[in-house]
């Protein structure tokens, strides 16, 4: 039976026109937003790359199979609810919050239902973010640091770095909800050392340095710096400032002493980003954070530079 040419052209357009309605119900490509209460420039540190790499673990390509939307406070904290809010309307499929605790709590506040992975240096049950490490229970897992904890031995290095050094500066940003964790451990750690702690505010640049002025005054010996991602944004400054004022520091990443700082003890930064990825990966997939422990980072360094 012949087909009227009409009919045939009809049946042909229908046919060239299946591949292009497949193609519009192709399902959107995922986006992991990535809430930073640091600067900017730290991408260039490796952090983003590292979080990539951890990604890449899972089988996500950025550009390929899935999208990066990146948010930085450039360590202005009160900035990060509006941000953590821009992402949720974005509706990311993950939202990933490294650097510390201001960025966790302020992902939690601004969803209940999409996943986070946060990264903070404190005890995470103890602050509420999960009911336990090894089952999380909500919509928050991540990776623990273990800044507070290693503040005491920062300190208890630089005086074997010092022996004869009496008086000791320590660093805080008054603004960060962990700053009393890291002061208590910086207190005990100075008791038994016998060396006096002197505790100083900075929550800005500006304040940066005028707390230098500070440590001339009071004559301390040397300078202990906390893990607040506000200081680690400001790495050249403090690090031309203690070289201004001769005064040797001990700070908490490996960075500092890549920028000219004298020494550096605590937590691999590029593998906790990349366990951020790992798991933001994970996620992707199929697994719920719910059921993803929250893993504790292993690998801890100290970096002298000669």
């Amino acid at each position: 039976m012949s087909i009227p040419r009409r009919e045939f052209m009809m049946l042909l357009g229908g046919t060239a026109a299946w591949p292009l309605a497949a193609h519009a119900q192709q399902p959107a490509m995922p986006t992991v937003g990535l809430l930073n209460g640091g600067v900017a420039a730290d991408a260039a540190a490796g952090n983003a790359a590292a979080f990539r790499k951890g990604l890449g673990e899972t089988g996500y390509v950025e550009g390929r199979n899935v999208a990066i939307e990146e948010r930085w406070a450039e360590g202005q904290y009160d900035r990060l609810p509006a941000l953590a809010a821009d992402l949720v309307r974005r509706r990311v499929a993950v939202i990933a919050a490294p650097g510390g605790l201001p960025q966790a709590l302020a992902a939690k506040a601004a969803t209940q239902t999409i996943p986070i992975v946060f990264s903070i240096g404190g005890d995470p049950v103890a602050i509420g973010l999960v009911a336990s490490l090894n089952r999380p229970g909500g919509n928050l897992t991540g990776v623990v640091q273990l800044n507070v904890d290693v503040t005491g031995k920062r300190l208890q290095l630089l005086h074997e770095m010092l022996p004869t050094a009496t008086s000791i500066a320590f660093l805080v940003n008054p603004t960060s909800r962990q700053t009393d964790a890291e002061t208590s451990e910086a207190q005990n750690a100075a008791r038994i050392l016998g060396v006096h702690l002197v505790i100083l505010n900075a929550s800005s640049p500006s304040d940066i340095e005028a707390t230098f002025a500070t440590v001339f005054q009071e004559r301390v010996n040397a300078l202990l710096v906390s893990s607040d991602q506000l200081f680690t944004g400001r790495r050249e400054q403090l690090v031309a400032l203690a070289a201004r004022y001769g005064v040797p520091a001990i700070y908490q990443f490996r960075v500092f002493a890549e920028a000219g700082g004298l020494m550096s003890y605590g937590t691999n930064l590029l593998d906790v980003y990349r366990l951020l990825g790992n798991y933001s990966g994970r996620i992707l997939k199929g697994d719920s954070p719910a059921d993803l422990p929250v893993q504790q980072a292993t690998t801890f360094e100290l970096v002298i530079n000669l």
